[in-house]
């Protein structure tokens, strides 16, 4: 096995984990339930799920998507979330050269993405979610730019405040159009793709804002009027996703049609 395919293999099975990990915090934080105990348990028997029927992805399809217990349906939504969790850490892993950045973007995506999840199914990016990110990911940021990693403190000072007070103005002159949950989550989005470099933070911002736009005109077509609100962090988010794997390659490829 080559030392690339080495790393994508470990960062697939650590994204597996996370991914895991990641169904418990969808499900409990907007219930307001702890993520740390109790231990998971079938919502139609109650029986405690144990060890073996907990390895993601692969017990769900030993066990056909059902309970050993009393044969409840298990969601599809667990294995595929856990399935595309891997996908990320993978993608992180293969798009940095550097272990400790392709750590850090990994883990940043899969915020983005329990965000984006929850959002959808709830209409909120949650603050147990948000601010323990902002911390975490700065002590993450300082770290890697003492160290020596490929990070840039200064970009993120600067990515947090353009992106978060950006969308900070546009919550305060449309407030029923944009969210202070979405406010957040931009900071945060800032914050860490400031590290990468300013032009990561311009891609995710045109990147979100072209995903909402055609996300929107999607929704009215499909029968969705105005007064229905449409959640804005998955844009967001995916905007992210765009500028944190390919995000040198975009700026470029725009930069270059102005020559």
């Amino acid at each position: 096995m080559t030392p690339t395919a080495l790393v994508a293999a470990f960062a697939a099975l650590f994204g597996l984990v996370i991914g895991s990990f990641l169904t418990v915090v969808v499900h409990r934080v907007p219930r307001g339930e702890s993520i740390v105990a109790p231990r998971s348990s079938c919502p139609s028997c109650g029986s405690m799920i144990t060890a073996r029927d907990n390895v993601p992805v692969v017990s769900w399809v030993v066990l056909r998507g059902r309970c050993r217990t009393c044969g409840h349906r298990i969601s599809f939504r667990y294995p595929l979330t856990e399935a595309l969790t891997g996908a990320l850490f993978v993608a992180a892993a293969v798009a940095f050269a550097s272990v400790y950045v392709a750590v850090v973007i990994a883990l940043f995506l899969a915020v983005l993405f329990a965000a984006s999840l929850i959002d959808i199914e709830r209409k909120i990016i949650p603050n147990r979610i948000v601010y323990p990110s902002l911390i975490g990911f700065t002590a993450l940021v300082i770290t890697g730019w003492a160290t020596g990693q490929d990070l840039d403190l200064a970009g993120a000072g600067l990515g947090f405040l353009a992106f978060g007070g950006g969308l900070l103005v546009v919550a305060l002159v449309f407030p029923r159009g944009m969210g202070m949950g979405d406010v957040k989550l931009a900071a945060l989005i800032g914050l860490v793709l400031g590290s990468l470099g300013l032009r990561y933070v311009g891609v995710a911002a045109a990147a979100g804002i072209v995903a909402g736009g055609i996300g929107s005109l999607v929704a009215l077509a499909a029968g969705f009027d105005r007064k229905h609100a449409i959640p804005f962090g998955p844009y967001l988010s995916a905007g992210a996703l765009a500028a944190a794997l390919f995000g040198s390659r975009i700026a470029a490829w725009y930069l270059s049609l102005g020559r």
